[in-house]
């Protein structure tokens, strides 16, 4: 019988005698309403860029906000409408849009253009710093702010590039181009558009290619036909002095390089370390130069997150914990984190110098210090040990009156500068002194084990290091006593990302991490390449693979993160290919199958020698070309045995094991177990109360 009725159906219709479709009707497209300048429960300043995608993009569609009527404000696109909506009344709102007979609704929250939105409370007192800001180019400053939050009064400058390849200011009221304008490189008048603005109490900037004398203002629905479509965050470094203030400068948004490739950049004061060493709140300035930027011109095919040192702390911990601001990341002279990528690293350098200098009790050569440190070059101990003057709650004030400032004899409650203190939100305040929590430690550790192993220091110079190293009180004094973190703050770093995870947004997204090599820097400088695999081998232990990250390695020819460099030029052509790939793949499959997928061939890990690019694995191989040309020297704690991970804050302890240590008389084996009474470390343990991230967009109670 199943085999007939098809026949009849078809008889039937042939007859015209059938009046129902033979397939079902497709179900048309539902109303879906998107805030395309942030996400919807993070909306500032009253507006947001909003779209309606309808089943008829030439229909009537009706928006609403607040049971308001705002269907004026949006204008048609291929699937439907946008448009900017003002008037968002503080917290809570309702979208509505009703199209083709059907209806939906979005919550959407919105905060104060000051913010905070999920930071906690506005850090005080704070210095606003628009009267030293100079502007790119244009010249001048700011001048004074208009209100205690920062303000400024929104502008827009203009400037172009030179045949002498310089910048200049663009001639005022001119209706004629420049004879010295230069061209792109695809012939377009090298003119740029500059925006500065305010949010989050920073000075917000951005710049784009646009032709004033051939087009009118830009507009999310009207670009720029300069603009390439995609924009670049830059991330500016530093980190010591980064608290209570606003800042007078910003990421860069004048590389011509950049620029020149139809980019868009934008960037905001405190998204400069050195003037905000505090991710939490570098992220949600990031979110908010972001929206901004989207509400004026439109949104981005992809945004890069682009940053060296302090950058890329910001690129690794906003991407990690605060996913969808960055589309991808090029990082150079990085980090994993400031908080225990670097923290331990140069706090320990401050003890062993320390030590050295003026507690050792046994004579050691200046080989068998630089080993116990791990560095390729001896300089880069003091230096780190002067670094550490970051955890000092007394140094770098600049920003906070003398009469404000944190004195333990005289003003015991005054402001404390220091990376943990301008973390408090996170880390919480012990009861006990008003202070931040400290996640800092060194109990079990014993400083020189590798190099005691290996003959390179003898058993009575491990034990007097190891007895008189001691560590710091909450003032960063140093004390005979080891460190003990706070337990509180140890679980705060784990779960909310101030110990860079890797397992948050960072497994979703491409990675390039750039490093011109300067272990070997006559002066001792910070940026050791270890702190690449440190972060390579965080990615490793959290979700399984790397292979989103690719590294590219050369030596300081053209300083340490420049786009003169055409290495590092190479990373944005191929980021941009990469993320052009990935965002075309419409398929189903896993993430990092996709990532995997869309990275370019021409895209491969190597370093740069003195005969050209060599194409291999940058890890520690000690046979590979490019380990003998930039050597990945260690740091304290991995001299002591951790993994190169860097992210065990206070390790588990075992007790000693007297066949670990050969050599050593019933005298030095007392000793030993004197020096070190509760254990040594642990290593191959997890570290104490370490445990995964509780989630990505925390929020710290205002």
């Amino acid at each position: 019988m199943s085999a007939s009725r098809p026949r009849r159906f078809v008889a039937a219709f042939l007859a015209g005698a059938l009046v129902f479709p033979l397939v079902p009707a497709v179900a048309a497209r539902p109303v879906k309403l998107q805030v395309l300048s942030s996400r919807a429960d993070t909306v500032t300043g009253g507006d947001a860029l909003v779209h309606v995608d309808v089943p008829d993009p030439d229909g009537q569609v009706r928006v609403t906000l607040n049971g308001q009527d705002v269907s004026g404000a949006f204008v048609p696109d291929d699937t439907g409408r946008t448009g900017l909506v003002d008037n968002l009344r503080p917290g809570a709102n309702v979208l509505r849009a009703e199209a083709g007979g059907r209806r939906t609704t979005l919550d959407v929250r919105n905060y104060p253009r000051e913010g905070p939105v999920f930071s906690g409370p506005h850090e005080q007192p704070f210095a606003c710093e628009t009267a030293k800001f100079k502007i790119p180019v244009i010249g001048g400053t700011l001048g004074a702010p208009q209100d205690a939050d920062c303000t400024i009064a929104p502008r827009v400058d203009y400037f172009y590039r030179t045949t002498a390849r310089r910048w200049a200011k663009w001639p005022a009221g001119t209706s004629r181009y420049p004879a010295d304008l230069a061209e792109t490189d695809s012939g377009d008048p090298f003119i740029v558009r500059m925006e500065t603005g305010s949010a989050n109490r920073a000075v917000v900037q951005t710049t784009m290619l646009h032709d004033p004398l051939r087009e009118g203002a830009p507009t999310p629905t009207e670009r720029s036909s300069g603009w390439n479509g995609r924009a670049i965050f830059t991330l500016g470094g530093g980190c010591a002095g980064g608290w209570y203030r606003s800042g007078a400068t910003t990421g860069g948004v004048t590389d011509p390089f950049l620029l020149g490739r139809g980019y868009a950049l934008m960037s905001s004061s405190l998204n400069v370390f050195g003037q905000n060493c505090n991710d939490v709140t570098a992220a949600e300035s990031a979110m908010m130069t972001k929206e901004l930027f989207v509400e004026h011109y439109g949104r981005p095919e992809f945004t890069i997150g682009f940053g060296c040192s302090g950058g890329s702390y910001q690129a690794h911990q906003i991407t990690d914990n605060y996913p969808g601001i960055f589309d991808g990341i090029i990082v150079g002279c990085s980090f994993p984190d400031v908080g225990f990528g670097t923290v331990p690293f140069i706090t320990d350098a401050r003890l062993l110098d320390s030590y050295f200098a003026s507690r050792a009790k046994v004579p050691w050569t200046k080989d068998q210090k630089r080993r116990v440190a791990g560095f390729a070059k001896y300089a880069t101990l003091p230096s780190m040990a002067v670094s550490a003057g970051r955890i000092d709650p007394r140094r770098n004030c600049a920003a906070v009156p003398v009469v404000l400032r944190y004195n333990p004899v005289t003003n015991a409650r005054g402001t404390r500068c220091d990376v943990f203190d301008h973390t408090i939100t996170v880390y919480g305040t012990d009861p006990a002194t008003g202070f931040a929590r400290r996640p800092l430690d060194n109990v079990g550790v014993q400083y020189g084990l590798k190099v005691l192993r290996s003959g390179v220091i003898t058993p009575a110079q491990f034990l007097d290091l190891n007895e008189r190293i001691g560590g710091f009180d909450a003032d960063a004094n140093l004390v005979p006593a080891r460190t003990v973190a706070d337990p509180e703050a140890v679980r705060a770093a784990y779960r909310t990302g101030r110990l860079t995870n890797g397992g948050g947004g960072l497994k979703d997204v491409p990675i390039i991490d750039y490093r011109a090599y300067s272990d070997n820097l006559s002066y001792g400088d910070i940026h050791t390449r270890y702190h690449t695999l440190s972060m390579r081998a965080r990615l490793q232990k959290a979700n399984g693979t790397a292979v989103n990250q690719v590294s590219l390695l050369e030596d300081t020819k053209y300083g340490l993160f420049s786009t003169a460099s055409p290495l590092l030029r190479h990373a944005v052509d191929e980021m941009d290919s990469w993320l052009t790939q990935l965002t075309a793949d419409g398929t189903n499959r896993p993430r990092i199958d996709k990532i995997v997928a869309a990275k370019p061939s021409g895209l491969v890990e190597g370093c740069r020698g003195p005969d050209g690019f060599i194409a291999q694995p940058l890890d520690r191989n000690p046979s590979s070309r490019c380990e003998k040309l930039f050597p990945s020297a260690s740091f304290p704690r991995e001299v002591a045995g951790a993994g190169v991970a860097s992210d065990i804050i206070k390790c588990e302890l075992r007790t000693p094991n007297r066949s670990e240590y050969p050599g050593f008389t019933d005298d030095q084996w007392d000793q030993l177990q004197a020096i070190f009474p509760d254990g040594v470390c642990d290593w191959s343990k997890p570290g104490v109360d370490q445990q995964p991230l509780a989630g990505t967009w925390l929020s710290y109670p205002n």
